[in-house]
């Protein structure tokens, strides 16, 4: 069977100053599969429909509140479009990653926004916060200069601190405070990343970095919050969603490709992780091109 693959378009994006503002109705060619450069945070007003953030699939609707990292794809498509149209669907704020990182380096209270930056690789789905978000958008878009930025700081200083989201596109990865962990860690992401096709155990990286299997399990969930088992599996499941939206392989070669050794476990798996079937979840992936 020939496999062919789908690249999203990388879009290009023209800052008017550090900030920039994009708002549009439906349908629109700004609603495509696609990613770029830029941070996006962006805000449902009216219509429903799926969402798709990098291998993730869900239903958004008025009031859906998002924030995408760099290179990240996405897409935001309508299943209610009248047939006039709808005036307004989208806002969008995007912003670059190192003026902020620069600046928070100077200025002690932009820290506090750090760690929300880093949570976006993922994409985040924000909860009640919908009416706050409105307001802030439209005060962000009115306002020049200074008070353009201060209000997007404001935002974004109360997503930092909200507790009500939740991660798309992957598991969160939690830090250490030392380099040695940090570099063992990696390690082991390293590892499983480069090898997820093959047969991994805990018990061979653990040897490799020098701990004994007890030790090494109380360190790796408290770096990725998952038992090792349920991470290597979350990645294998994950290289499969990408293995099913952006090529046209059989289910049952690519259970095998991504390192699980019988077609029910990786069934069973899937749906524990993503809800839903393998093949259920490449005929929704479908739609994230939209109309194209």
């Amino acid at each position: 069977m020939k496999t062919t693959s789908r690249t999203p378009e990388l879009e290009h994006c023209e800052f008017s100053g550090f900030l920039r503002f994009l708002e549009h109705g439906a349908p629109d060619p700004l609603i495509r599969w696609h990613y770029h450069d830029s941070y996006e945070l962006h805000f449902i007003i009216k219509s429903s429909g799926k969402l798709f953030v990098g291998d993730y699939i869900g239903d958004f609707s008025p009031g859906n509140l998002v924030l995408t990292g760099p290179r990240l794809p996405h897409n935001w498509v309508s299943t209610n479009i009248p047939e006039e149209g709808i005036p307004a669907r989208d806002m969008a704020i995007q912003f670059g990653h190192a003026p902020l990182e620069s600046a928070a380096k100077y200025i002690p209270e932009l820290r506090e926004i750090m760690p929300l930056l880093e949570r976006a690789k993922y994409g985040i789905e924000f909860f009640n916060i919908s009416e706050q978000a409105e307001q802030d958008f439209y005060r962000i878009r009115d306002a020049k200069d200074v008070s353009r930025f201060a209000n997007f700081l404001t935002l974004l200083g109360v997503l930092a601190r909200s507790t009500s989201y939740r991660l798309l596109s992957s598991a969160q990865m939690q830090s250490f405070d030392d380099d040695t962990s940090l570099a063992q860690i990696n390690t082991v992401f390293t590892y499983i990343t480069d090898n997820y096709s093959d047969p991994i155990s805990a018990d061979m990286l653990s040897a490799k970095l020098g701990m004994s299997p007890t030790k090494f399990s109380r360190f790796f969930r408290k770096a990725t919050g998952n038992s090792f088992t349920d991470f290597v599996n979350h990645i294998r499941i994950n290289k499969a969603c990408q293995l099913l939206m952006n090529t046209d392989k059989y289910v049952t070669n690519i259970c095998y490709d991504v390192g699980f050794n019988n077609v029910a476990n990786f069934n069973r798996r899937f749906l524990e992780i993503k809800g839903i079937t393998p093949k259920e979840f490449r005929s929704q992936a479908e739609g994230r091109f939209g109309s194209e």
